[in-house]
């Protein structure tokens, strides 16, 4: 017999079918990503759901919680770990969904961890271990804007369903609003601080946020938060305000709302996975919801790690540190198909269509309907001022020495510091290599630019020419004539 959630899950499966709204969704053709934080080595794993064939393997990667997104359906993006208490800066790889050899290679100055995309693929976000948020334009690469947002490291980011808002969670137990607008403005305001107003904090959560979810209800969407308290927590986005907190004996990871946004799934540290109803705007909705009011699905041997849905609807995908992924089939609450991912327990899953992938099926986007291309450059190291006269200069990754590792932290920051401008004024470092590699092919491209300009004018005068010598060589009558051969000299030359 199945639970009562389910049950009234199934129902309203069958109440869509009857419709005529769900059509052919099982037949989609769905991939799902997996990364895990182990080492570089691990790399990325792409399964079919369908069918459990390994589709593809990128071997270069290991991302943090929340640091995997597919930006603009084409390419995944991952943000890479970096070693406790290291000093280098961080990693963001891109790759594009048909190819295997990683597209960009791009080099923050600070770690970052999780990352979040606009839905059309033209804004990405990051958050670092310090607090703060980077945000780039994807086409151009360039860092819009830095600013300081948490007291701690910045755990999880989720983008609005508009893309209006930006919704930030950190270990210091703090959920912030930012609106999109204030953060694509770069100016100071009369007080001489820089970045953008938060719209709304909430701070009632007492232990680090790990997940982030919103709903698509329009102007009465939510917030569902999840964290190490044991609680999530619900939060009006038009009034912001708390609505309902959803309490557990066990320290949640992960949540998911199911596509009809009818049922909450909840992952636990214990291996749980906590079904309830989601019943927001109610007249019976209570404040606070137990997990004896929740139906469980069990069967993971660790703790659940990342949580989501197939596009079908019909398929909740959970994953693990016990280094699996499951398919759910929701109505029954079994199991249909494990993945096992033994290179490292699982830290991010993500769902995407084969569309693009593999490179086979990728020649068919050219057909009317496809996702137009998302144009994808690497992305801009970001800068920090160090002295009123010499402006900014970038801090960039440098191995140190055993030494500086044992130095208070104070000097090490300053031996570093000091380093890591002897090497680049020396020209010694793959940094400053890699910065003189950049500035090479700048200005090659700077100069292939000047050079069609000056083309373009040589053109523009010899044709103001040749109607001064067409003028006197040829009649009025002449004048159709001349201005044609005139035309073809010059497109001839």
């Amino acid at each position: 017999m199945l639970p009562k959630v389910l049950s009234h899950f199934r129902q309203h499966l069958n109440e869509f079918d009857n419709q005529n709204t769900v059509v052919n969704l099982a037949s989609l053709k769905e991939a799902l990503v997996v990364c895990s934080d182990n080492n570089l080595t691990t790399g990325i794993t792409i399964w079919d759901i369908s069918t459990g064939e390994e589709l593809s393997h990128r071997p270069t990667c290991a991302s943090p919680p929340h640091g995997l997104v597919c930006l603009g359906h084409q390419f995944l993006v991952a943000a890479q770990v970096q070693k406790p208490g290291s000093y280098r800066g961080g990693a963001i790889f891109i790759w594009a969904l048909n190819k295997a050899q990683v597209l960009h290679r791009s080099y923050p100055v600070e770690p970052i961890g999780p990352l979040a995309c606009t839905s059309d693929g033209a804004y990405l976000v990051g958050g670092a271990p310090s607090g703060k948020l980077f945000i780039w334009e994807v086409a151009s690469g360039r860092l819009l804007q830095q600013w300081s947002s948490h007291h701690k490291s910045v755990s999880c980011l989720v983008f609005s369903d508009d893309d209006s808002l930006l919704i930030s969670g950190a270990d210091d137990g703090v959920i912030h609003v930012w609106p999109l607008i204030s953060m694509l403005d770069t100016a100071e305001d009369s007080q001489g601080n820089a970045g953008p107003t938060c719209l709304y904090s909430w701070a009632e959560h007492g232990n680090s946020i790990t997940d982030l979810v919103l709903s698509t209800g329009g102007s009465s969407s939510v917030v569902i938060s999840s964290s190490l308290d044991c609680t999530s927590k619900v939060w009006s986005l038009g009034h912001g305000t708390l609505l309902q907190t959803f309490a557990f004996s066990t320290q949640i990871n992960a949540i998911i709302l199911d596509p009809g946004e009818q049922v909450l799934f909840t992952g636990s540290t214990d291996g749980t996975i906590f079904v309830s109803q989601f019943e927001i705007g109610l007249q019976d909705t209570t404040a606070v919801v137990t997990e004896d009011q929740s139906s469980r699905l069990t069967g993971h041997r660790g703790s659940i790690t990342a949580l989501a849905f197939s596009m079908n609807g019909l398929w909740l995908i959970s994953a693990s540190e016990d280094c699996t992924a499951r398919v759910w089939d929701i109505v029954t609450g079994q199991v249909i198909r494990t993945f096992d991912h033994r290179k490292g327990k699982i830290t991010n899953i993500l769902v995407i269509s084969q569309t693009f992938f593999p490179a086979k099926d990728c020649q068919k986007t050219n057909n009317k309907g496809s996702f137009p291309r998302v144009p994808v450059s690497s992305l801009e190291k970001s800068s920090q001022p160090i002295s009123s006269f010499e402006g900014t200069v970038a801090i960039l990754p440098s191995y140190c020495s055993l030494e500086e590792e044992l130095a208070p932290s104070g000097s090490h920051s300053a031996a570093s510091m000091k380093q890591q401008i002897l090497d680049l004024a020396q020209e010694r470092s793959p940094e400053a290599v890699q910065m003189k590699v950049e500035t090479s092919v700048e200005n090659r491209m700077w100069a292939t630019s000047m050079i069609k300009h000056l083309i373009k004018v040589n053109k523009s005068l010899r044709s103001k020419f040749l109607d001064m010598v067409q003028s006197r060589l040829y009649p009025k009558s002449d004048d159709v004539k001349a201005k044609k051969r005139r035309r073809l000299d010059v497109e001839n030359a």
